[in-house]
């Protein structure tokens, strides 16, 4: 077998390979020989039937049952013996199938590129940090306050804070538009669910009042056939509501899970829960810092195969989250919506692959039982999950390959250059919440 490799363009080989008329023919005869010894053919016996009659009825058959089998074969073979890294299906080309002459072929494909880490020690990161104040926790339980409050009617004036309830209807130019009307609905004021102007519009509002608000949309909002337009809406006040807040006491702890201890134990269980959560946002922030880091500092020629496969599977996974299932075709979605964050997850899956192997790192057992406790500790029955996981190999080695990609994030970060950065924390918790 002959095999030529050149390089096209980047990343992208054309392989062409030749196999010998002999191993064509001699896999083609090989094979009908065995079927020879079952074939049924009437007017022969089994076994008795003449190879010549075998080759007659079975010939082209069996000659493109081999070739097939032969492409394959040898396309790996090739990669084999040229040391190629496939990224993506090849584009196979046949040149000569004929008979007596052999099989010839071009295979056309992107390869890995080679990666040499230019830099993974010095990176630089800024890490943000927050100490949880009284303060944070005081708002923390103001806030679940508000989760338990409701909603009662009142005879006055709105104000910020209220909820108000209304008719509207809106126009601009005159024109009505898309979603310009609506019944009963409730506006939150301060809430900011509502435009600025809309909100600040109601301020001052009674219950039976009607009254005009103009509104000017933002030129980035969403509906791009109302950006910048002027538009004037038809209120009608329902009623002025205002919320009234529970009681911080012993039932209201008991609705949040505190059975003894209080309002003391209630502090404390949502401070730990707070530091957890802050804890995680710190993880989170610093993990994307020192990924895009090691990005930025080792740039890299990717397959555009690998970046297409995971543009693919971002647009499918895009459609299932949105319910769509498999009614709508994935690539309803644009690739430009996706096509940042494909290459991205790409560079860094090759990029994290190569440290990984540069540095030896073993999947830790420690931090794989952690990971798998993590993710059991979501459903009903940890331990009887965590036994299944452990009993299922694939699923094993998808949270061998997370706990390796902790590992390689703890290592970079251990030997980034680290700026650290005090702020609040709901100025670090806001993009969490948001």
């Amino acid at each position: 077998m002959q095999v030529s490799v050149e390089t096209t363009k980047g990343l992208e080989r054309k392989m062409t390979v030749q196999v010998p008329a002999e191993r064509v023919d001699n896999e083609i005869e090989s094979r009908l020989r065995r079927l020879s010894r079952t074939a049924k053919i009437k007017g022969f016996r089994p076994g008795k039937v003449p190879f010549k009659v075998v080759k007659q009825q079975y010939g082209p058959e069996v000659r493109d049952e081999v070739m097939q089998q032969l492409l394959q074969q040898t396309y790996g073979e090739a990669l084999q013996k040229e040391e190629l890294r496939p990224a993506g299906q090849p584009a196979i080309d046949p040149i000569s199938m004929e008979e007596g002459k052999g099989m010839e072929y071009t295979a056309t494909f992107e390869v890995y590129p080679e990666i040499k880490l230019k830099k993974t020690e010095g990176l630089k990161v800024e890490r943000r940090s927050a100490e949880i104040t009284d303060e944070d926790v005081d708002n923390m339980i103001e806030n679940m306050r508000k989760q338990r409050g409701d909603w009662k009617e009142v005879d006055r004036a709105a104000k910020d804070g209220d909820r108000v309830v209304i008719d509207f209807e809106g126009t601009v130019k005159g024109e009505a538009f898309p979603g310009n009307t609506g019944k009963e609905v409730p506006v939150e004021l301060g809430g900011g669910r509502m435009l600025e102007d809309f909100e600040k519009g109601l301020k001052g509002a009674k219950a039976g009042e009607e009254k005009e608000i103009d509104v000017k949309f933002p030129k980035d909002y969403h509906a791009e056939e109302l950006q910048g337009k002027k538009a004037r809406f038809q209120v009608k006040v329902h009623r002025i509501e205002e919320m009234e807040l529970p009681e911080v006491d012993d039932e209201f702890c008991k609705a949040f899970g505190v059975d003894e201890g209080g309002v003391e134990q209630l502090k404390k269980d949502v401070r730990e829960h707070m530091q957890r959560e802050l804890d995680q946002a710190i993880r989170r922030e610093s993990k994307d810092a020192v990924l895009d880091a090691l990005v930025d500092a080792n740039k890299l020629d990717l397959p555009k195969a690998l970046v297409d496969e995971e543009i693919h599977q971002m647009q499918h996974d895009t459609a299932q989250r949105m319910g769509m299932g498999d009614k709508v075709d994935p690539h309803t979605f644009p690739r430009d919506m996706f096509e940042e964050r494909a290459t991205r997850r790409v560079a860094l899956g090759l990029l994290l692959g190569e440290f990984i192997k540069d540095k030896e790192l073993k999947a830790d057992e420690a931090r794989v039982n952690e990971l798998l406790e993590e993710i059991a500790s979501q459903y009903g029955d940890p331990d009887q999950l965590m036994a299944q996981y452990k009993a299922n190999p694939n699923v094993m080695r998808q949270v061998e390959a997370m706990a390796l990609e902790e590992q390689a994030v703890d290592k970079l970060l251990e030997d980034a250059s680290i700026k650290e950065k005090k702020v609040s924390f709901d100025e670090l918790m806001k993009p969490e919440q948001g």
